[in-house]
């Protein structure tokens, strides 16, 4: 039976919420090849995010559901990630409970806000810094499950990530402990980017009667 166009993208979304307890479970899995397939479908979930969006706005075919649980499953994917490797035992020096602090509040706040001017037919200003974020958080949560997946196979490799260091003012972090600081840093900046640009509009809907 052929799919509707019109579901596509949301159906696309959907299967984005239904992987993140899919990749949730290889992360944390110990048999063979569990980190790698958990890499995978981190990937083809990040694939479906990517696509639904550009599809919805090709075909003009956004939706109330897609505004709503698009972003939320975004989030939910992402947040899980990181949630998850603060779990790990060999991560507990990189990926601070801090980090992740910072990271949910701002991608929780400017999420429910944004979910909120779009249903009241407001556009959010967005910025480039955005799209930046999203790279940066797509590309650390990737490079530390390639690290996890060194580390599964007993690689040698593995270790010389874990022994690289990125020297800054005489001070010393591995790499993934700067990816996690600077992929934070970001993370929260474009939050109150978001605030700072849109402050007059937020006011609007918080204060009106």
């Amino acid at each position: 039976m052929q799919i509707k166009k019109k579901y596509i993208p949301n159906i696309l979304t959907s299967s984005r919420i239904l992987l993140t307890p899919v990749f949730l479970y290889f992360l944390f899995s110990d048999f063979s090849h569990s980190k790698l397939i958990a890499l995978i479908v981190f990937i083809v979930a990040s694939i479906t995010d990517a696509f639904d969006g550009f599809y919805a706005r090709k075909h003009n075919l956004i939706t109330k559901f897609g505004t709503f649980f698009d972003p939320l499953a975004d989030k939910l994917l992402v947040l899980s990630a990181f949630y998850g490797f603060m779990f790990i035992p060999i991560l507990n020096t990189e990926v601070k409970l801090w980090m992740i602090i910072l990271i949910s509040f701002r991608d929780v706040v400017v999420t429910l806000l944004r979910m909120i001017m779009e249903y009241k037919g407001i556009t959010m200003v967005t910025s480039k810094m955005s799209k930046m974020k999203t790279a940066l958080q797509l590309s650390t949560i990737i490079f530390i499950l390639t690290y996890l997946i060194l580390f599964s196979y007993n690689i040698s490799y593995w270790q010389l990530l874990s022994e690289q260091f990125v020297l800054i003012y005489d001070v010393s972090f591995s790499i993934i402990y700067f990816s996690m600081i600077a992929t934070t840093l970001v993370t929260f900046y474009t939050g109150v980017h978001y605030c700072y640009y849109n402050y007059k509009i937020l006011g609007q809907l918080l204060f009106q009667k």
